[in-house]
């Protein structure tokens, strides 16, 4: 019997075949037609027990354009979780009836249950605070084109670094690249996690702690803003405190590099003001397109389907 390869985590691939879906991701743009037939009959379930609007879609767009199917729910409401059904069992019986399985959960862990159950691949597409794998990879494709290079760079993360799942996935995917310094951004109470900096110091890469976005700015190749998450805080009145903590305008950026790149995971709040959209270092929404063309790479991926003369 085959061995199912699932992406659960970011290490879950190895830096060789991180740069082999770059690759991919990047054919797919340069030669679609190759590419619209390439999963005929075959099926993706999307199971989402938390509300997403760019993840979801983007992975059905992704398998439609890929000539596949989808099938799925979008919320727990609307599926048999309201009944009181285990996330093992719902993989276990998805597995039936599709050929790979993308699911966010609000739970941190539960990719890992339903992993160990599946018998298809299952991408983890967000669990709780704790990782989100698929937006790494479109973090590091947005990366990769506008820089030409993963290495040598200066990256500013800034907002919720104790909560934010895309952060913490983007550390431990670059860290693995040559010269890559990381300029912490965020107020005391959302500082990045502890077990967090033990892997930077481990894996002997630069980093640096700041409250002070004004300071870091001139500094950066890369400035990854992220929105302070309502829904991982328990007490109200300390996401009130902290929502507006930074809001990055172009007065902000007037000490920038003229070839900053500007990223956000979106949703976007208030924490990038709209004057920035139209400003050439904005990146975000192209950050969205590389996310379907990822997940496409990912999908082929995973599936074992690689179109006749790639890499030839």
């Amino acid at each position: 019997m085959k061995e199912i390869k699932n992406l659960i985590n970011i290490t879950d691939l190895t830096t060789e075949e991180i740069d082999y879906l770059v690759r991919v991701a990047n054919d797919i743009v340069e030669n679609h037609s190759f590419y619209d037939e390439i999963c005929r009959h075959k099926k993706l379930a999307t199971l989402f027990f938390e509300p997403s609007t760019r993840t979801r879609l983007s992975f059905e767009a992704a398998m439609l354009e890929l000539g596949g199917s989808v099938l799925g729910f979008s919320s727990a409401n609307s599926s048999s979780a309201a009944k009181g059904e285990s996330v093992s069992d719902t993989i276990r019986t998805v597995g039936c009836y599709v050929d790979i399985i993308a699911m966010r959960h609000p739970k941190e862990g539960a990719p890992v249950v339903g992993a160990q159950r599946t018998t298809v691949p299952i991408i983890n597409a967000g669990d709780g605070g704790h990782f989100h794998p698929t937006q790494t990879l479109t973090d590091i494709l947005t990366i990769s084109r506008k820089k030409g290079r993963l290495d040598n760079m200066t990256i500013g993360l800034c907002g919720d670094l104790k909560f934010g799942r895309t952060v913490h996935s983007l550390i431990e995917a670059m860290m693995r690249y040559e010269n890559v310094k990381f300029i912490l951004i965020s107020p005391e109470e959302l500082r990045i996690p502890d077990y967090m900096k033990e892997k930077m110091d481990k894996a002997g890469v630069s980093w640096s702690e700041t409250s002070d976005i004004e300071k870091a700015i001139p500094e950066l190749d890369i400035l990854y803003m992220t929105r302070v998450q309502k829904e991982r805080f328990f007490n109200e009145a300390d996401y009130i405190r902290l929502k507006d903590s930074y809001i990055l305008n172009l007065e902000k950026l007037e000490k920038a590099k003229k070839d900053l790149t500007i990223m956000h995971p979106l949703p976007r709040v208030n924490e990038i003001s709209v004057e920035v959209d139209d400003d050439p270092r904005a990146c975000y929404f192209f950050q969205a397109l590389c996310g379907k063309h990822i997940r496409m790479a990912l999908i082929l991926f995973l599936l074992g389907i690689e179109r006749e003369g790639f890499g030839k």
